[in-house]
């Protein structure tokens, strides 16, 4: 499953523009040889509690999932949540500076 989801996320990128992918220790990935043998991609792994070799794009959703926590706690049924409802959450959070983005907002047009 996460495979499929990785491949159909990368589908839509420019050749070449994806070489290798760095992934968390989780028994979800376990099939990284299967990724990497259909598409080509290297896959990495960080050794445990090693956040420092974590991309910039990892970081910066750890940080957002713990934004997120502040709308939704950790267990929260999530569908009873509207889409307007996630929009609204979506936008306050890209409209609001972070610290691994040099406390700019994720969000190019409100810069």
């Amino acid at each position: 499953m996460v495979n499929a989801a990785m491949e159909a996320a990368i589908a839509g990128l420019p050749a070449g523009f994806l070489r290798s992918v760095i992934w968390d220790q989780g028994k979800e990935l376990a099939r990284h040889r299967e990724f990497s043998v259909s598409t080509g991609i290297a896959v990495y792994f960080c050794d445990p509690h090693s956040p420092w070799q974590q991309s910039l794009a990892e970081r910066i959703e750890r940080d957002t999932n713990g934004l997120l926590r502040q709308y939704m706690p950790k267990g929260t049924d999530l569908s009873v949540h509207s889409q307007d409802d996630l929009q609204l959450i979506a936008q306050s959070l890209n409209n609001r500076p972070r610290e691994t983005l040099g406390f700019m907002k994720p969000n190019r047009e409100a810069r």
